[in-house]
């Protein structure tokens, strides 16, 4: 392990982070790869260009859905550092694929709602407005995932479930946003930061009051890692007061603010 790339990673000196001192960067820089869930992308992404440029090492972010993220894990990939929810990470503990002890709750997402571009915006501004937006919709999509739990336990706790289950379309892979801009359904419920900005869509804004149930996401270090030092470091940042305001550019909440 080269100790320049390991003081540059745990120092995470950088003008652009406002982290006081001055810290030379290294030429043999270690390359990181972090697996990372579908809440949890943006904010990751962003953080990991922040990390490359304080520390000077290189990190590559991998989203892949479930089947994917398995066949990798089981195969033995290489991957440092895995962002997923807390359940899964303890299941992946249990299995020997990530260390004990470093798994790390990082983010909250709380939950939106879009429409298609163009279409009418529902009013979601209160619990009651809301109520009546899922009453009127003709269809409601959302996935089954944290985000789309989430959401139905809020339907739930309405009184809702049942009159609405017809209209009710869980979704496949990718975010909840790419199908409804295909048209799939009227309107779809998922975590914010994925919802902002997609493209066909308008989002109207995050839901109402004890509706709004965040969605967790932890780091933790896979067990393969080639370079845990530099990871670890990694999980420091990620979790650190500089990362806060970087994690709420994507529209999410630091766990540890």
């Amino acid at each position: 392990m080269n100790a320049g790339k390991i003081l540059a990673a745990a120092c995470l000196v950088g003008a652009g982070l406002g982290v006081a001192g001055s810290l030379p960067q290294t030429a043999a820089a270690a390359e990181l790869v972090v697996l990372t869930n579908q809440g949890a992308t943006p904010g990751v992404r962003e953080l990991a260009a922040a990390f490359e440029r304080a520390s000077g090492n290189k990190v590559t972010v991998i989203q892949e859905d479930a089947a994917l993220l398995e066949r990798r894990l089981n195969s033995g990939g290489p991957a440092d550092l895995i962002t997923i929810n807390p359940g899964a990470i303890d299941e992946l503990i249990r299995k020997g694929q990530v260390v004990s002890g470093t798994a790390t709750p990082f983010v909250f997402a709380g939950l939106g709602l879009s429409v298609r571009a163009g279409a009418p915006k529902p009013d979601i501004s209160t619990v009651e407005a809301y109520k009546a937006t899922l009453l009127s919709a003709k269809s409601i999509g959302y996935s089954r995932g944290c985000s789309g739990t989430h959401a139905a336990e809020g339907i739930a706790e309405l009184g809702l479930t049942e009159t609405l289950r017809p209209k009710t379309v869980f979704t496949g892979n990718g975010p909840v946003v790419d199908y409804l801009a295909k048209g799939d359904f009227e309107i779809g419920i998922q975590q914010t930061n994925i919802m902002v900005g997609a493209p066909g869509t308008d989002y109207i804004g995050a839901l109402p009051g004890f509706l709004n149930k965040p969605c967790p996401s932890s780091v933790a270090l896979m067990t393969a890692s080639k370079e845990p030092e530099t990871a670890r470091a990694m999980i420091k940042f990620m979790t650190s007061p500089q990362a806060a305001p970087l994690l709420r550019k994507t529209h999410v909440e630091p766990a540890q603010p």
